[in-house]
């Protein structure tokens, strides 16, 4: 049972409040000034990949927004940071990368399923780039070298992964971690992979938004809130108080299959 899953008494019975309170301070201290991303040229027949049919990326004015799978640890956490981005226009907490009929909270919370905890974005590229999206995501969304495991957060379902949605944002995705690795940017190597997106469900409705629901709640307190202020000082430029809340129907997505409310 993870920290997170059982909120309070498990939190406290396991960790002291002040060893909890070290690491997210330590990690905060530390967030690093990245690189903007260098510019990948289109092919010019850039197409949706795999079973998408969401959009390339595109600053024509008018186009539909385009959206992209990130995965990095408890999808509560990386919901929030994108939310209170410019740009973003909408997000949903899900899992991906495993079959859709073991996309539910117990199963993926087991570590076998193949799925990450995920959150889809989609956003207004004439607004925010792709590339301004992966730089918040590395800089403040999650520690990218580290290997299945986020905070107390342990087990494959919190691995690092850009779940992209077209060519375009694969060469991209690749290409900014290559120029972090190359730049020694971090201590280790980006752990955080690059894979197409094919099976993106959303997750129970208990768990969309729910940062912004539960501010208060000792895991959000902890490990979230952090992130969120080191997004504020760190991009004031893409900085928007008021989190989006509405829940991502970005096409080829599947719509809350589990959407009962139970968990």
């Amino acid at each position: 049972m993870m920290i997170r899953k059982n909120v309070l008494g498990v939190a406290l019975a396991t960790f002291s409040l002040y060893g909890i309170l070290h690491e997210v301070t330590s990690r905060a201290s530390a967030y690093p000034t990245l690189p903007e991303p260098v510019i990948v040229a289109k092919t010019g027949n850039d197409k949706p990949i795999g079973q998408m049919t969401a959009p390339p990326d595109d600053s024509r004015p008018g186009i539909t927004p385009s959206s992209v799978v990130f995965a990095g640890g408890c999808f509560w956490g990386v919901q929030s940071i994108f939310q209170h981005v410019r740009g973003v226009t909408a997000t949903r907490a899900g899992y991906d990368g495993g079959a859709r009929d073991t996309a539910q909270y117990e199963r993926v919370s087991e570590g076998d399923t193949g799925h990450a905890e995920s959150v889809e974005v989609e956003y207004d590229p004439t607004l925010v780039s792709f590339g301004t999206l992966m730089r918040i995501f590395f800089t403040v969304a999650l520690d990218p070298t580290q290997i299945d495991q986020q905070f107390p957060d342990t087990g494959p379902q919190y691995r690092s992964v850009i779940f992209t949605r077209t060519a375009q944002q694969a060469r991209e995705a690749e290409a900014y971690i290559a120029q972090l690795d190359a730049a020694h940017i971090f201590a280790q190597p980006i752990a955080t992979h690059v894979q197409p997106d094919k099976a993106f469900t959303g997750a129970e409705r208990e768990h969309q938004n729910f940062a912004a629901r539960y501010p208060h709640n000792i895991y959000i307190e902890t490990y979230d809130a952090p992130r969120l202020d080191a997004l504020r000082a760190s991009f004031p430029a893409s900085w928007r108080t008021e989190p989006v809340l509405a829940l991502s129907t970005a096409p080829g997505s599947l719509r809350m299959s589990n959407d009962s409310g139970r968990k």
